[in-house]
């Protein structure tokens, strides 16, 4: 019997075949649909895609499907659903080309970008679909490594305008965190009429009425299930003497059928399945030739294996069902697969696929071997380089396993464990830190495993955990290494400013004595060296003292090269965070929009998805204050996305502060309530304070200003790094609406001695508003000209507009409405365009009490315009094609295309020429 004539007939599925023919009716449409199908095992999800290939005639297909021992191989099922347009790959623009062969080892170059190498898969549909609707499908998703399932699952969120179909099979219950969030399609059991109609269709002789009823309610309808499971009973159970045991879950019930199929095949049979179940590529020639190798004569135990229905021979290796694979593969002994990897290991070209053999002689053996385990170590290093950095762990953990002397045993755990926190795997790597402890005594690897303790205590927001952990790793550091202690301690620093915790063994005040106790800056100095000895003046003799050494620190890290070893390093220090921490206290917009976008793009690099979590939220805050909010929204989207992928929860702390710079008060409310309390549980009270600033925002945007003092001084009141470059503008305002003079001058004090130590336009430009709202006459008239001037030369547009509504506000109030209508107007414009949605109002309640009715008709004002339609009109408007704005905002051109076609729709335009008239 094939497997063809074993496959299951879709009884009962019309519901889910219409839904899968709107799936490619939307694709022909070019609407980009992604479909998730989600059942247990047998349920039918594979025969389902059957249905969705037979009636895509016409179109282009590319398949894959995730196999369990190929899960750590990096890129694996992504290649499957890239092979067959690969040769389209150098129409991509250079950078997606290059990430995308690097990642598939058809290219050498630095490691590539994931989300390069998702918007180059997305643009190779997109090309390919430019000839004709392409539709893929992915069976068991589960299974897929997880550099595939990431990059997969990022095409799937940006397929909007495309004529591809990308519909995954995956098997519940399962762990698999990327796909969650897409449209689904859960796969119930047939019901009884249609189950008893399918099981008849098996049946080969007389079957007793309770039994057949007992079989279709143990099975719960599963299609699989009802053909399989009579196949393993006897004619006397099908007369009536069957009762299948409830307690074993329908899966194991499956499994063991298939296992009772394979029991009476001979021995090279099963051996022959053992070794395609062990080869998840799938290709022919390679069993053949490890069939060999182990003595089998693989064309009649193929024959005797088809003959069972349990596999198909033919371009590929195709099992009966996933589970057959499953069941040859863990049915077997351990020496049997250890025999099996190594003949695969044998016949696998080690120039070709030298992973792969790493992998399958990695499998092979029973004891340890330092061989196999350097070569696991060769692969890791390959693995990161192509951006599978989970793959590069997993390679890690397999050579420590393998690794017969315990001290290099220890050092491989370890440096498994720091790559399992890159891949954001947290408690994988906590566990790997134990066996790096268990090795033999050695003082250097103890203080870097209590120091990467640390960092993943600062991961999980364990402040003052991460703290103490960090100092005595430093400690222990200095007398071996003091440059990694000074590391260890700026980590410490920083950690410590976030967890915002004044005194104990993990607080502010512990750390910093820790650090200017630290060994001295080896010479010449290197970056670390300049913020660690900036930062620890600062903490013990106040900010004036320590501004010199703050600016000259912040120049010493934006001078660093991108591509510059230091650079790179510089991205695995809790340290790097400090020194954003450093150019909002010196007041310096430019210094800290070039660390926060360098941080990204360093993360985005390395692959390390929780350090880029952290680095994208502090974007956000930027690009907040810079009033380009429809981008950080796009980065609270990618932060929220990165979260689902690792299992960890979204930093969010961005999301906070642009939900209050928007103004929408009952998200904004929630959000704050919400970081505020996990905060002060975890012991991030620096997270605390930039709730309580939040609120400020909020609150003077919505004219309460009385909360909105209370929530300013808060901040103030806690002297928390950085957040009072926030603060003290928000507590000048509320001070000043409510009259109280003692706050203002308070505020006044604060940022005078500011922009007297660090002159910036920034820091100057809000001194310039305060003096003006505790001034009168032409004192306050010239200081908020200074202000609108000074905030004028920076990229914060968000401080520009708001120092122009104060003072079209004061205008109004002294009477004079012609001049008022003009800041007013220019005020209400910028923050509509931008969507700080209560300010604008506010300047739109103050424009018409001056007697002028404020333009509704603006680009990014209109009700009906999304944020990411207004973030593309914009672009375009500034004159980015299609694939810049593409490339920028991980679309295709052609989902740009579509969404500006609405644009013009919505806003009443035909060209790019009148999107700036627009604006």
């Amino acid at each position: 019997m094939s497997t063809r004539e074993t496959e299951p007939r879709l009884h009962d599925r019309q519901r889910e075949c219409a839904v899968l023919d709107q799936v490619l009716s939307r694709a022909w449409a070019g609407e980009g649909p992604v479909l998730v199908l989600r059942g247990e095992a047998g349920i039918g999800k594979t025969a389902l895609l059957g249905h969705l290939l037979r009636a895509a005639s016409g179109c282009r297909i590319a398949r894959a499907a995730g196999v369990e021992s190929e899960i750590e191989l990096p890129f694996a099922g992504l290649h499957q659903i890239c092979a067959p347009f690969l040769d389209r790959l150098d129409r991509l623009p250079a950078p997606q080309a290059e990430a995308l062969g690097t990642a598939f080892g058809l290219r050498d170059g630095p490691p590539p970008d994931r989300f390069l190498i998702g918007l180059a898969v997305l643009g190779l549909l997109s090309d390919a679909a430019e000839d004709r609707t392409v539709v893929c499908v992915v069976d068991d998703a589960q299974w897929l490594d997880r550099a595939s399932a990431q990059a997969l699952a990022f095409v799937a969120r940006r397929l909007q305008a495309e004529r591809v179909a990308l519909v995954f099979a995956v098997r519940d219950p399962s762990e698999e965190p990327e796909l969650r969030g897409l449209p689904e399609l859960v796969i119930g059991g047939l019901v009884a009429a249609e189950a008893r109609a399918l099981l008849d269709s098996v049946m080969a002789g007389p079957v007793d009425e309770r039994v057949r009823d007992r079989i279709v309610a143990e099975t719960g309808g599963n299609p699989l299930a009802l053909l399989e499971l009579p196949l393993g009973l006897t004619p006397a159970e099908l007369a009536g003497g069957f009762a299948p045991p409830d307690a074993i879950p329908l899966t194991s019930r499956l499994e063991q059928s298939f296992l009772r199929r394979l029991a009476p095949l001979a021995l090279p049979t099963r051996r022959l399945l053992l070794t395609a179940a062990a080869e998840p590529a799938g290709d022919v020639a390679t069993l053949w030739r490890a069939a060999e190798r182990l003595g089998i004569d693989p064309a009649a135990a193929a024959a005797a294996a088809e003959a069972a229905g349990l596999i198909e021979l033919g371009a590929r290796v195709r099992f009966r069902h996933p589970l057959v694979r499953s069941v040859a593969y863990r049915s077997a002994p351990p020496q049997e697969r250890r025999a099996v990897h190594r003949a695969l290991a044998d016949v696998t070209d080690a120039r070709l696929e030298p992973d792969r053999r790493a992998w399958h002689r990695a499998q092979a053996m029973a004891e340890p071997d330092e061989d196999v385990a350097a070569e696991l170590g060769r692969s890791a290093v390959r693995a990161h380089a192509r951006g599978g950095v989970a793959a590069a762990a997993a390679f890690l953990e397999q050579a420590a396993l393998l690794t017969p002397d315990p001290a290099r045993r220890a050092r491989r755990a370890l440096a498994a464990a720091s790559a399992k926190r890159d891949a954001g795997a947290l408690e994988a790597a906590l566990r790997l830190l134990v066996a790096a402890d268990a090795g033999p005594p050695d003082p250097v690897r103890t203080a870097e495993a209590e120091r990467l303790r640390g960092d993943i205590a600062f991961d999980q927001r364990r402040g003052p955990d991460a703290v103490r952990l960090l100092v005595g790793a430093a400690r222990h550091l200095a007398p071996l290494d003091a440059a990694l202690a000074r590391e260890a301690h700026l980590e410490a620093l920083g950690a410590a400013i976030w967890s915002g915790q004044a005194e104990g063994p993990g607080g502010l005040a512990a750390a910093a004595r820790a650090a200017r106790a630290a060994p001295p800056a080896p010479q010449p100095p290197r970056a670390v060296d300049f913020v660690l000895d900036a930062l620890a003046l600062r903490m013990t003799a106040g900010f004036t003292a320590a501004a010199p050494a703050l600016t000259r620190a912040l120049a010493v890290v934006r001078s660093l090269p991108v591509g510059s070893d230091d650079a790179g390093r510089w991205l695995g220090l809790a340290g790097s965070r400090a020194t954003g921490i450093i150019a909002l206290e010196v007041w310096d917009a430019d210094g800290w929009h070039a660390l926060v976008t360098r941080q990204v793009r360093l993360a985005r690099d390395a692959g390390a998805v929780v350090q880029l979590q952290y680095a994208l939220n502090s974007l956000v805050l930027h690009l907040t204050l810079a009033g380009e909010l429809a981008a950080a929204a796009e980065l609270v989207a990618e932060d929220r996305l990165i979260a689902e992928a690792t299992r960890n929860p979204p930093v969010a702390y961005g999301a906070m502060l642009l939900a209050a710079a928007r103004g929408r008060e009952p998200e904004a409310s929630s959000l704050i309530g919400a970081t505020a309390q996990e905060a002060e549980e975890h012991g991030q009270r620096r997270l605390v304070s930039l709730a309580a600033h939040a609120t400020a925002l909020l609150a003077n945007g919505l004219g309460r200003h009385d909360a909105a003092r209370d929530a300013a001084r808060r901040v103030l009141d806690g002297d928390v790094l950085g957040y009072g470059s926030f603060a003290v503008g928000e507590l000048a305002e509320a001070a000043a609406r409510t009259g109280d003079a003692a706050l203002l001058a308070t505020a006044l004090e604060r940022i005078g001695e500011r922009a007297a130590a660090t002159p910036t336009d920034w820091a100057t430009g809000v001194a310039a508003r305060v003096r003006a709202l505790a001034a009168e006459g032409d004192a306050a008239d010239r200081a908020y000209r200074d202000s609108i001037e000074r905030l004028g030369r920076t990229r914060l547009r968000v401080e520009l507009a708001r120092s122009r509504l104060l003072y079209g506000e004061w205008l109004r109030r002294e009477g004079r409405r012609i001049d008022a209508r003009e800041q007013l107007r220019a005020a209400h414009e910028a923050l509509a365009a931008m969507g700080a949605e209560a300010f604008a109002e506010r300047a739109r309640r103050e424009l018409q009490a001056t007697g002028e009715t404020a333009r509704r008709r603006t680009l990014q004002t209109r009700d009906d315009l999304t944020a990411q339609e207004a973030q593309i009109a914009r672009l375009a408007g500034e004159g980015l094609s299609n694939a810049e704005i593409g490339t920028r905002l991980f679309l295709s051109p052609r989902t740009v295309e579509w969404h500006l076609k609405k644009v013009f729709s919505k806003l009443g335009i035909s060209s790019r020429r009148e999107l700036a008239a627009a604006r």
